[in-house]
Formats: C-alpha cells, structure tokens, sequence
C-alpha cells in the first residue's frame, strides 16, 4: 500500500478524528497513486494516522479508518451494517416510513458516499473515486444489510470530480426489475424519480421540517416556493390548510407536485400549481398568504460564492418577510454548506430590518437525524432554517 507523510505537526487535526487530509499539509508521496486509490497517511515521524481514499484536489485523502484494517468485503458489510442499524434505532424503519438516508458520508465514517433507500430501491452517490471504484462491493454490502432493499441504482454522473476522468454511467447495479417509483414518508406517498430527478430523486433532508409544518398549517393560506416535488404542500395539506399554492420556475418540478398532490388528495380543489420565477410570484401576491416556505437550491455551492448567496437570501427573506400577511409564519431555509448558521441568520436579520417589519423566531431547524453530523467533521452540517413570525 502505498504512503501518505505529513509535514511536521500537520497531523493534529487527524488525531481529532477528522477525516479529511489536504493537500497543503503533504510533505512527500510514496510511489504514485491513483486517484480513488487506498493509502495510508503516516505523521512525519513516520507513525500510523490512518488509512483513506487519495484523490487529487485541496482534499487529498478521505479517511476510512484511524486504525489499520483490511478494507475489505467485511469491512464495507459492517459499514453498512451500522448505518442501518442507527436508521432502526432513530425508528425510521417502518411500514409508514420507506423512505430514509442510509449512509450521509463522513457522518456515517463513509466520507464521499450518499446513499438513500426508497422502499426496494437504495440509491447511491458517490462523490469521490474512491468509493465509485468499489460501488459493486458497496451495493451488495446494501442488499445484503438492509432489509427490504433488493435493487441498487447508481447515481453520479454529476457527482464525482470531473478531473478525474471516470466517465461514470447512471444505472442498475443491481436490480432493475421493479419499477415502484413511489415511496412512503410520515404515512404520506411520493413520486420519486431516481433516473432523472435531483439528487437522489427526494429531498429526505425536510423530513422533521414538513412535519413541523403540517402542525402549523391548520386553516392556513399556504405559499411552497421552490416546490421541487411537493413535499411541503402534501404535508401543508395534511395539516388542514384552507389553500396551499405550489411555485417552481421549472414545470417538471411542477408536474411532480401535481401528481403527488393527487397521490395523497385526489380530486381536492384546495391546491393549485405555477410554474413562475419566485420573485415575480412574490412581487404579485403581496399579503395574500399566512404560511409560506422559503426553500431554494443552494446559492452557494462554494467559497467563492458566499458573498453573492448572502445578498441572494437576504432579497429572498426581505420579499417574503414584506408579503406575508400580518401575524403570519415564515418558514426559511439555506441548503448551502457554504453558508454558516451565523451567516444566513445575520442574512435573514438585515432582510427583516429592511421591511421594518417586526419578527421574532420560534423555531431554528436543522438536517434530521438520518443525516448525521460527525461530531469531528463539524462541516456536515449544511442545512439551516428558521421558523419566524411576523407580526
């Protein structure tokens, strides 16, 4: 196996059990490995830290374990093994709920790896080389772990790192002969679209945030901006909303939602759908609404965009704080792992300022306990939100 030496006192972050290496702290490479390859990482006196995947880039290695091991068919099934276990534990497995995160990478000690279970299907993504070069290992470790879960369908053609040059394929890895594209969450039914949707095909993230929701919405006028598939507005629905309006710049996503509306609530007048810009809908519905979700793709999917993601939410927050009726509730989120805690709610503060209006904070959300923070790796934590109310 190949060997990773570190410079001189470059090795303190990994004796806190983070789990990542950067390139600037190198201090030599023996022999030359590949990327996606394993090596081991040793400090500069030589001693072991750990054994990861290297990879070219300012991450150079992702860290499988702090001792050495055999990463070998044992190691991935007891990998897999535990992360369903924890799934089990948080009582997420169930006849009401076929819908989860299985594995949320360096939360569960699988750094570049995603993968989320829809009733039969487990979708993966791999967001290193490494762990697209051992999918078959890991997809049977899935079938023969997780019980339910019979096929496997790779997603990363968008996903891993384009220098790489993996050409990566989307398919079935295994499986392929069930074609139940719809998955349970809360006792609710969704359209999941795997083969061509977003991400894995669900936003599984909004889960507990939905839930809350549907306790709010009773009665309510609901607005969903940045609807995708629907997933509030079902959930808005359930809750007893008076009206829940759908908006999405993209028709498909639109689509989407019409269909799991109808999945859940067939024939029910109470919801309608637009296909419109979210700032132009905004800006024609001032104070028609008394619960309205803020949810948009992330604006920032790197450092370089901070500056621009900020001034992005704070417009967003400023137009639905000024719209919203009076003694109505805000729901608001940032899904960029760019942006800190303290960076989107200063965000949304200086948005409240500017409409002068007056607001207070009932809830601050987060990412559900499928999605895991390594409490070494404080970087996992990527989604905020707020519940506000505005008087």
């Amino acid at each position: 196996m190949k060997r990773i030496y570190l410079k001189p006192k470059k090795e303190e972050s990994l004796k806190r059990f983070h789990p990542w290496v950067f390139s600037g702290a190198i201090q030599s490479i023996e022999g030359s490995p590949i990327e996606g390859e394993l090596v081991e990482v040793l400090a500069a006196d030589k001693s072991f830290l750990a054994l990861g995947h290297y990879q070219i880039g300012s991450i150079a290695v992702r860290i499988l374990s702090f001792s050495r091991c055999d990463v070998d068919t044992g190691f991935w099934n007891l990998r897999i093994r535990e992360a369903y276990i924890l799934r089990k534990t948080i009582g997420l497995v169930r006849d009401d709920n076929t819908t989860y995160r299985l594995v949320h990478g360096e939360g569960d000690h699988l750094p570049g790896l995603i993968i989320d279970v829809y009733n039969q299907t487990a979708v993966m993504q791999a967001h290193s080389a490494g762990m697209h070069l051992v999918r078959m290992e890991i997809a049977n470790a899935i079938v023969r772990e997780v019980e339910g879960v019979s096929q496997v369908y790779y997603k990363s053609e968008t996903t891993l790192p384009f220098k790489a040059d993996l050409q990566p394929q989307d398919g079935y890895l295994i499986g392929g002969e069930l074609k139940t594209y719809i998955a349970t969450e809360n006792g609710l039914d969704f359209h999941v679209d795997w083969l061509r949707g977003q991400k894995t095909g669900f936003f599984v993230d909004q889960r507990d945030n939905r839930s809350l929701l549907e306790l709010y919405s009773g009665d309510k006028k609901v607005l969903n901006m940045f609807c995708y598939t629907g997933g509030f507005s079902v959930y808005a629905m359930r809750g007893g909303a008076q009206l829940v309006h759908s908006v999405d710049s993209s028709a498909k996503a639109v689509e989407l939602t019409d269909k799991n509306i109808a999945l859940n609530f067939p024939g029910d007048e109470r919801h309608a759908s637009f296909a419109e810009d979210a700032f132009k809908y905004l800006a024609a519905n001032e104070q028609e609404y008394d619960l309205v979700v803020l949810d948009p793709p992330a604006f920032a999917k790197h450092r370089d965009a901070i500056r621009n993601a900020l001034k992005g939410y704070q417009r967003l927050n400023a137009r639905g704080i000024a719209q919203i009726k009076p003694g109505g509730i805000l729901f608001t989120f940032s899904c960029s792992q760019a942006i800190t805690k303290d960076q989107f709610r200063l965000a949304v503060f200086s948005a409240a300022a500017e409409t002068g209006r007056r607001v207070r904070i009932l809830h601050q959300l987060t990412q559900p306990a499928d999605h895991p923070v390594n409490i070494y790796h404080p970087e996992g934590e990527y989604l905020k939100g707020l519940v506000l109310y505005v008087e």
